[in-house]
């Protein structure tokens, strides 16, 4: 009994071992199909957010290349004048055409026109609307444009007197289609300049002979206004601004010889009346006063010759701005200066041709800023007394 009961233990001891050797993998094997499954829910998953997005992508995408080809704004009729410069690539092209807010994307327009086969453009100016397709501006550039700015739409032009070359450049952005900057450089174009003088040798004679000019036109754009038609080009415009000038001079040419002053001298002289007197009387008078100036080799100092001297609009002036050393500058230098400070009106080069009471030997102006009235002294205690009767009216207008 008692070996068996020992058997018995034996065999319960035994027992738990070999269940432990036969416990099955099934719950491995679980988890690894679970692990497996999790596996490939989180890759169908991510695949399907990147196909979303390729999706998303590619609408919004060809949304915004298809928004790129249209019209910059379909409302818009304006011309824009475009310059292609020589040497310039699609790209460079396409960045110039974006600035101009004529076409929406450079980028767009770089890609479709190499696509199109349509990206062999030409140098020159071209007349475009914002309201054109991006084909349509690409088949205008494919034509070619002209070689020189032109006016697409009739418009006018007012040259007021006084004018100086920088403010007409303004004038002419505003009411034409041609750029300020256009307008500027053209005046800087000697090559066209020296065929105005060949055209209008009795106006621009002395003028071409001058040093140190800023704008060799300056005063020879005569105040008036101008009709610019469709087909005008810029350099037609200037051409007529001086022809205009000529045929106001014509009957004076014999008087400026007789005067023994040069056409600029007279237009110098005239630039500087046109600002400082606002009457037919008091510009005789203070065209007297720069002649009788001129006879006694005194500076003619003028204030409005500083203005131009410094380029500056500002409407006083500081001891550093009066010893400018520009040759503009007729506060420190004597005679007439390089040329004309603006562009006078026939009433102010008559003035300098015809002065009044020269005999009266008039020497210094001043005039009061809230009357208009303007003194005039034959010495310096009489200029000194003046100043003193206008001090209060000037000095409130500063």
């Amino acid at each position: 009994m008692e070996g068996r009961i020992l058997n018995n233990d034996q065999n319960n001891q035994d027992k738990p071992e070999e269940k432990a050797h036969e416990t099955p993998v099934q719950p491995n094997r679980t988890l690894q199909k679970q692990r497996k499954s999790f596996s490939k829910r989180v890759i169908g998953g991510v695949v399907g957010i990147l196909v979303a997005l390729l999706v998303i992508i590619g609408v919004l995408g060809y949304r915004y290349f298809d928004n790129a080809t249209q019209p910059y704004n379909k409302s818009d009729t304006r011309v824009v004048q475009v310059e292609i410069p020589y040497g310039a690539n699609s790209k460079k092209i396409a960045e110039i055409l974006q600035s101009k807010h004529v076409i929406k994307s450079g980028f767009v327009f770089d890609y479709w026109t190499k696509a199109h086969n349509l990206s062999n453009f030409h140098a020159g100016y071209y007349q475009l609307k914002p309201s054109m397709s991006l084909a349509q501006v690409a088949k205008a550039l494919n034509k070619g444009g002209s070689s020189e700015p032109i006016q697409s739409s009739t418009g006018r032009v007012l040259v007021v007197e006084g004018s100086q070359i920088k403010t007409i450049a303004k004038t002419i952005q505003k009411q034409t289609d041609f750029t300020s900057k256009e307008f500027l450089t053209l005046m800087k174009d000697q090559t066209f300049i020296k065929t105005l003088a060949k055209k209008y040798p009795d106006l621009l004679g002395s003028a071409m002979k001058a040093k140190n000019v800023r704008y060799r036109l300056e005063g020879y754009l005569f105040p008036a206004t101008y009709t610019v038609g469709k087909k005008t080009t810029l350099k037609a415009l200037v051409t007529q601004m001086v022809g205009k000038t000529d045929d106001e001079l014509q009957p004076y040419y014999k008087q400026i010889k007789k005067s023994k002053m040069s056409v600029q001298e007279v237009m110098t002289l005239a630039s500087l009346v046109e600002r400082e007197g606002s009457t037919t009387k008091d510009r005789r008078l203070i065209a007297g006063v720069f002649l009788n100036r001129i006879d006694a080799k005194w500076r003619l100092d003028s204030d409005i010759s500083v203005f131009y001297a410094i380029n500056s609009d500002k409407s006083t002036l500081t001891n550093k701005d009066l010893q400018n050393k520009s040759p503009y500058n007729l506060r420190l230098h004597l005679g007439y200066g390089p040329g004309p400070f603006n562009s006078p009106s026939l009433i102010s080069i008559k003035a300098v041709l015809d002065p009044a009471k020269r005999s009266k030997d008039y020497m210094y102006f001043v005039a009061d800023l809230k009357t208009g009235k303007v003194y005039y002294a034959k010495d310096a205690a009489g200029h000194a007394a003046n100043i003193q009767k206008v001090a209060k009216h000037n000095e409130s207008s500063n």
